[in-house]
């Protein structure tokens, strides 16, 4: 069996995506060969499961099919097509609805490869997608979300099969690399460990919610309580929070750590991990916090509800005051206790366990023609 991982896009905004097509391909055996295309731009630390990369450098409207580029689609997917026959595809890996809009149709053309479509967010379908994933049968085109929740949407969407499996974490894997809490604060260069200090990660863009975290951390300043906010992330709102941050008064009180690929070894910094977001396809910071033994505060949405139940201390994405009052009753109670429920609640072990034994079997040669 040869499977082609495509994915959309290199880069930082899509590295939680490429974590989990890593973990998907890890499990493929060593006898079978792997390949993956990076649509637009570099292919750089995909890792080793990846196998050998292949850059197309599209751009984004000849991607999308805009304008002239309409009408070169059908050179765009020769192309495609020929270098898969070339290869001996088998099995084509898909990252969401954008790759899938590309390549798809292309199993017109190539009988003997079948296609595993994964959706990692909230996804709006157009009238033609539907049509183009109601074409084909379950043998050759399986449809995967990363969460229930998003399951059901997409189910809702297409009236087709949509198969909810969760996103999971090699929990022994993922704790064997954490830093402590005192390397990972000096890796931050963060405050002394007599402030507490509050964790946020994800991409700078106004559906993670950020805004709500300042006001909240302003509420509690104002009331003499010594916290610190660091922000991991980058994105298109920095302008937007580092001038909200001179508004409120919190300059000596939150950072933007920027982009850190080494994040996942980081979480012991945080005395609490927050996740305000508007929306997530999962959310893997969530599991991630949980498993370093971090208490986490989340929006009250379904993909978080999913993950650490009636664990969870759930507020809604706009709340200020909710988030300022459960930030500081978490701190105050301490939050061993927390954390250690949530994480019986997550049950990361029996979730890895799952997540492997579900791609093994779609991966699996005859998996979808019984």
């Amino acid at each position: 069996m040869s499977v082609t991982n495509v994915v959309w896009s290199g880069g930082q905004a899509y590295a939680s995506i490429h974590k989990v097509h890593g973990q998907i391909l890890a499990l493929i055996g060593g006898r079978e060969k792997v390949r993956t295309w990076v649509l637009q731009g570099s292919g750089e630390g995909l890792g080793a499961a990846a196998g050998d990369i292949k850059e197309w450098g599209m751009a984004t409207a000849q991607l999308k099919g805009r304008g002239l580029w309409r009408l070169c689609l059908p050179i765009v997917r020769s192309r495609l097509r020929r270098k898969l026959q070339e290869e001996a595809a088998r099995v084509l890996l898909l990252d969401g609805i954008g790759v899938a809009r590309l390549c798809v149709p292309l199993l017109n053309d190539l009988p003997d490869v079948r296609a595993l479509v994964v959706f990692h967010g909230v996804t709006r379908l157009r009238p033609a997608d539907i049509r183009l994933l109601r074409r084909f049968p379950a043998d050759r085109l399986q449809l995967v979300a990363v969460s229930a929740a998003l399951a059901a949407s997409l189910h809702k969407q297409l009236e087709r099969p949509v198969i909810a499996l969760r996103t999971a974490i090699d929990p022994q894997q993922f704790q064997s690399a954490l830093l402590d809490g005192a390397a990972a604060r000096q890796a931050l260069q963060a405050p002394a460990a007599e402030s507490p200090l509050l964790g946020a990660v994800g991409r700078l863009v106004p559906e993670k919610g950020y805004a709500t975290l300042l006001e909240a951390l302003a509420l509690l300043v104002g009331k003499g309580i010594r916290l610190h906010l660091v922000i991991v992330g980058e994105g298109e709102q920095r302008p937007v929070l580092e001038a909200k941050i001179r508004q409120l008064g919190l300059a000596g009180h939150v950072t933007l750590a920027g982009h850190r690929a080494d994040v996942a070894r980081l979480y012991r910094a945080f005395d609490l991990m927050l996740t305000p977001s508007r929306n997530e396809g999962l959310g893997l910071v969530v599991q991630e916090a949980v498993m370093a033994g971090v208490p986490v505060v989340c929006s009250d949405l379904p993909v978080f509800v999913e993950q650490i139940g009636a664990a969870g201390v759930y507020l809604a994405p706009d709340d200020v005051a909710g988030w300022a009052a459960a930030i500081e009753r978490v701190l105050a109670e301490g939050g061993a206790s927390l954390a250690a429920r949530q994480y019986r609640e997550l049950a990361p072990e029996q979730a890895w366990e799952a997540f492997c034994r579900g791609y093994r079997a779609l991966l699996a040669a005859d998996s979808i023609r019984t």
